[in-house]
């Protein structure tokens, strides 16, 4: 017996559970929201050089003419000869360009860059990074730097709070990082310059990943296993959910600084209740703390109105229930496990290229909205509803078609999605957004089915590490992701054909990973290699103690095999990492 059987003693999914998993899924509300922001806060306003000082639009108001046709006298078009150049002006007005038989070789006329400045619209945007730092023309990239340097914080968010929960803590760590979170965040809409702000966003990106990594793992490590998957599937709608949020409150607010605030202020209130949340009590049986971790159960039996268990609830017989768990925790494995036989090698390497390109394809679709000619704010509406209809879509074909061929048929599928786009012209907005979309849904479906097909792949022992290396590798997709947008200044299609290379090269990698569906998972190392060449482990036993006879040996038919109960941990802390 395990873990899990404790938590059906203590009221299973009771009253306590429903609180829990409810209070932490308010905080996933926005961390799609932290994701996503650089949409809104970094958004690229329609602009055109300021005009010279002694010709601004005020001092030719006199003049009988209107105002675009006006800058026709100082700003060129562009290569597209539809709208004004954004970064070149006349060098001297071209008052010949209002007459309008004018047909004069405008190629020839002498021009330069935006010295005086910018002049920003602010119909769709009052005020954004671009406008206020002026990151247009040659200081475009430094926009999608911004969200570089955020990932970079999660990134290292991922690997530092990762350890830190081993050693402090699920709870402890979730509740510094709402608090961080909710500090620096709300700090980053003060930003007095551009090196500030990156600065903020780097530090807020650790926090987001602290709080999505323990916030998870400490909602799942209470769950009983039967309604892991359900609630698992419910709570990942939050993410859904906020993608919707934060189009809401960009339209709204339309001012990057007071949008800023909206989304992190509220992290102090999460900090606030969270000290609510009862640590893990498989955490702290296994850091030899198990006083605590008795306290703890008796509280959450207390919760669910299963007070007549607190009696029986011994540390006897929570040593029984984890006594596999407890002798495991003593062996210790790292990363070079993962590359160290055949088979972990083979599984690894695949499972690196899947999780890079999903991460790096769905945040190249993600993070650049503008690109489509519709309204940013229904394009996020948009493609976070499409949310829906993917993970249902995922869901059927893990169930019918097998683990393999969903992952690469929706790697696949994305790429050809993202390479027909290419073809589409800019003028047909409908069919390029709805492609967009289905881009979108497919690395959506992507990302599902490889949460779960890593769980299945990596074998008990090493699960969490695993997790938490092919998760490492997702991050460092998602950094790539908006980089690569700089390459539309080359060729505008090349950024489509870079995405839709990796999920074209992914789906090859997903072809040699071997099939899960309905295989029980591994414990050991030994036992992949085994299933990868074919032979099946001999299963193991364990013996327990149960809180309803007293402590009576159970019969053989209700005995766990050896593993499952470190399972459940070790898929708890595995979920955690999964979600980022």
């Amino acid at each position: 017996m395990g873990f899990a059987d404790l938590l059906d003693e203590v009221g299973g999914f009771g009253r306590y559970q429903w609180l829990h998993v409810t209070l932490i899924s308010f905080s996933g509300l926005l961390m799609a929201s932290q994701n996503l922001l650089n949409n809104f806060i970094s958004g690229t306003p329609a602009h055109h050089c300021n005009l010279p000082t002694n010709h601004s639009l005020y001092n030719l108001s006199h003049l009988q003419v209107d105002e675009k046709q006006l800058l026709r006298a100082f700003i060129p078009l562009d290569s597209s000869g539809n709208k004004l150049d954004r970064c070149r002006r006349y060098v001297e007005p071209q008052w010949q360009l209002l007459t309008a038989n004018n047909s004069g070789n405008v190629s020839q006329l002498q021009t330069e860059g935006c010295v005086d400045g910018w002049t920003f619209d602010r119909s769709e945007f009052l005020a954004t990074t671009v406008s206020e730092w002026d990151l247009v023309c040659s200081l475009r990239p430094l926009k999608q730097m911004i969200q570089t340097i955020y990932m970079g914080g999660v990134l290292a968010g991922a690997m530092i709070y990762g350890g830190l929960s081993d050693r402090f803590g699920r709870r402890s760590v979730l509740i510094w990082s709402y608090l961080q979170l909710g500090v620096l965040g709300c700090s980053s809409a003060l930003s007095p310059s551009y090196t500030a702000y990156c600065v903020f966003r780097f530090l807020s990106g650790m926090a987001v990943s602290g709080i999505i990594l323990n916030g998870v793992s400490l909602k799942v490590e209470w769950i009983p296993t039967r309604e892991r998957t359900l609630v698992g599937t419910l709570t990942s709608f939050s993410f859904t959910f906020g993608q919707m949020i934060l189009a809401g409150l960009a339209y709204w607010l339309r001012d990057w600084r007071k949008l800023q605030l909206a989304i992190c202020a509220p992290q102090i209130l999460f900090f606030a209740y969270s000290w609510w949340y009862s640590e893990s009590a498989r955490w702290l049986v296994l850091n030899r703390r198990s006083d605590e971790a008795l306290r703890t159960l008796h509280r959450v039996a207390r919760i669910n109105g299963k007070s007549e268990i607190i009696d029986k609830l011994t540390l006897e017989v929570l040593h029984s229930h984890m006594k596999k768990e407890i002798e495991s925790s003593s062996s210790s494995y790292t990363a070079y496990d993962l590359l160290r036989t055949r088979g972990m090698r083979r599984i690894s390497i695949c499972l690196v290229a899947v999780w890079f390109s999903t991460s790096f394809a769905y945040y190249g679709l993600a993070m650049d909205l503008q690109k489509f000619g519709v309204s940013i704010y229904v394009i996020q509406i948009i493609f976070g509803a499409v949310d829906f209809p993917a993970k249902l879509l995922a869901l059927g074909m893990l169930s019918y078609m097998g683990r393999r061929v969903s992952q690469a048929a929706c790697l696949f599928l994305s790429a050809l999605i993202i390479f027909a786009n290419i073809f589409v012209p800019t003028d047909m907005q409908t069919i390029r957004t709805t492609l967009a979309c289905l881009g979108k849904g497919f690395t959506s479906a992507s990302f599902t089915v490889v949460y779960l097909y890593t769980g299945e792949l990596y074998p008990t022992v090493i699960r969490q590490t695993g997790m938490g290396f092919v998760s490492t590798m997702a991050r460092v997709g998602s950094m790539a992701a908006p980089a690569v947008l700089i390459l539309d200044e080359v060729l505008p299609a090349l950024p489509s054909v870079v995405y839709g290379g990796a999920a074209v090269l992914a789906s090859c990698f997903a072809c040699f990973l071997p099939e899960t569906l309905n295989v029980p998972l591994p414990d050991t190392i030994e036992d992949v290699e085994e299933k990868w060449s074919g032979r099946k482990p001999a299963p193991q036993h364990q013996e327990g103690v149960s809180l309803q006879e007293g402590g009576a040996p159970v019969p053989d038919s209700v005995i766990l095999t050896e593993g499952v109960a470190l399972k459940e941990l070790k898929d708890a802390e595995g979920t955690g990492l999964n979600a980022l």
